[in-house]
């Protein structure tokens, strides 16, 4: 599978539902899906995990060639200033539900 953020992020687009994170909604699909996301790409196509805190806890994403890619900023209203936390999968896995990554595979798998 080959890493073309535009073709991933449309997949993913179409793969977010409420099976794959409980504060999903038709007019907010990124909403709460940062973890089961970021640890979906990171299991597809390797680089970095990494975080930034927020008021409402830790938002994370991935570092894939030394480049930034958070498929679910669209969530927020505004800008995130992002800090770039190393974290690892442990972490991540922290605010993932094995059942809504396993969802989110499969229809991310579907999409593609």
């Amino acid at each position: 599978m080959s890493f073309d953020p535009d073709d991933i992020q449309r997949a993913l687009r179409k793969a977010w539902s409420l099976s794959t994170a409980s504060k999903w909604t038709a007019d907010n699909p990124a909403a709460g899906q940062c973890n089961v996301t970021s640890l979906l790409v990171h299991g597809l196509f390797g680089g970095d995990l990494l975080k930034t805190p927020l008021p409402a806890g830790d938002h994370f994403y991935n570092r894939i060639g030394g480049k930034r890619y958070d498929f679910t900023a669209s969530q927020f209203d505004s800008p995130i200033a992002y800090m770039d936390v190393p974290t690892d999968r442990a972490d991540a896995e922290l605010g993932a539900i094995a059942e809504q990554l396993a969802e989110l595979r499969a229809a991310f798998e579907r999409e593609r």
